[in-house]
């Protein structure tokens, strides 16, 4: 396994268990008509925080899991931001962990 995937791998769960601790992890999933949404983020159907648990984190896991192409840009972080400019010291480690994130998936091969 490349370096780059294990590191990315590993950053997912540190997500995970951060979404966790701060008790936004859900134990049942959103209806299959809002994880349909097309909007970015589906930020007309979940919360930002079950966007990351649903979508997200599946989806990222699916593509190294699958070796398959990982996106060459990442903005989660900023959206993070955004969504939690009310509330930062909340989420300031959940934004530090999304920040690596991005910084992992756009670094060179």
């Amino acid at each position: 396994m490349e370096a780059r995937v294990a590191l990315l791998a590993e950053q997912l769960l540190l997500i995970e268990r951060e979404l966790r601790l701060l008790g936004w992890w859900e134990e049942q999933a959103p209806c299959a008509e809002a994880l349909a949404s097309q909007e970015p983020f589906c930020v007309d159907s979940l919360t930002f925080e079950q966007w990351l648990q649903w979508i997200f984190l599946p989806r990222m896991k699916q593509l190294l899991e699958a070796d398959a192409a990982l996106p060459s840009v990442s903005g989660i972080q900023v959206m993070a931001e955004m969504v939690y400019r009310e509330q930062p010291g909340v989420a300031r480690r959940l934004l530090e962990l999304l920040g690596e994130f991005d910084r992992l998936l756009t670094a060179a091969p």
